[in-house]
């Protein structure tokens, strides 16, 4: 029996304080939220899979340099990008994962060409660029991932370094775009993109990547994609121990979800959010800091966005 489709998409927990958000600005977000929602939504609609479905809108929030992955990836403290992704097909729990890339237009896309084309789960560096020319992935030169907002918050971080003083600014320290879909036959799935944080040392990794932290999908329980601080989420497992709350403790998606975000991170000094969808089809947004762009829909459902 058909089951309803669900999606939920997030661009980071990285929202500019409401009193820096322009009105042209806050439309401008939710017009770019709207059309990775709706890129999403076309493949359910379609009959599509979930993997599909969340490749397609990570790859619209990818694309669009509003948004701290793929075109509008921030710059590590020596002046490069380094970005990472994730996917996870919630059956089998099949997953693919990059770390430290430039090159590729879509990361996720190489992170998905390691799910299918290889026997790993995860690929660095050049080996990653390696398996996504095999794959005929589409690679773009350094200068259309420049942006100048991005360049100029990476100044602002080097000048609050210089001083000694802590960059407590969301916008700067978050970032990280994903989805999380379920399809009409059941199948989860999600995906996770990212350029790290802004000013990040050479090599960082965060939780984008890492299978169970960031990124997360099981069709019996949930799938799930993160944005905030990287650390904490690794720290704390935090896609997993949603699913082990789900799984072992019965909890609903929304309670074991705000359990996590809003008990668990804190603890590791972890701010940030989480999109999740359950295998019932419900949406969970939690976040615990003062915003997530955000955008969702529920087959039968107008679509929605949102950003505090």
């Amino acid at each position: 029996m058909n089951k309803r489709y669900a999606l939920a998409i997030h661009g980071g927990a990285g929202v500019l304080a409401r009193d820096r958000m322009s009105d042209d600005l806050e439309a401008a977000y939710h017009a770019a939220l709207s059309l990775a929602v709706q890129a999403g939504e076309t493949v359910l609609r379609d009959g599509g899979t979930a993997l599909d479905a969340v490749t397609q809108a990570v790859c619209a929030l990818e694309d669009e340099p509003l948004f701290n992955a793929g075109r509008g990836a921030v710059f590590t403290a020596d002046g490069g990008q380094e970005m990472d992704a994730a996917i996870m097909d919630g059956s089998g729990r099949r997953a693919g994962a990059v770390a430290g890339i430039l090159g590729p237009r879509n990361p996720v896309r190489v992170a998905r060409a390691v799910m299918e084309r290889t026997r790993h789960v995860m690929l660095i560096g050049d080996g990653a660029l390696c398996l996504a020319r095999e794959a005929g992935l589409p690679f773009e030169d350094p200068p259309y991932f420049f942006t100048e907002a991005r360049r100029r918050a990476l100044d602002e971080t080097l000048a609050l370094v210089e001083r000694g003083e802590i960059d407590d600014d969301p916008a700067r320290r978050h970032g990280t775009v994903g989805a999380v879909a379920r399809d009409r036959t059941g199948r989860l799935a999600a995906a996770t993109s990212t350029g790290g944080m802004t000013g990040k040392r050479k090599g960082r990794v965060g939780d984008t990547p890492i299978v169970g932290a960031g990124t997360f999908a099981d069709n019996d329980t949930c799938a799930i994609s993160a944005t905030g601080d990287g650390e904490a989420f690794m720290r704390c497992c935090a896609g997993h121990e949603i699913h082990a709350r789900m799984r072992y403790t019965g909890r609903a998606l929304a309670d074991a979800a705000a359990s996590v975000v809003s008990g668990d991170l804190p603890r590791y000094e972890g701010s940030g959010g989480l999109i999740a969808v359950g295998a019932d089809g419900d949406i969970a947004m939690p976040f615990n800091c003062e915003g997530m762009y955000r955008g969702w829909v529920i087959e039968g459902e107008n679509a929605r966005t949102a950003i505090y």
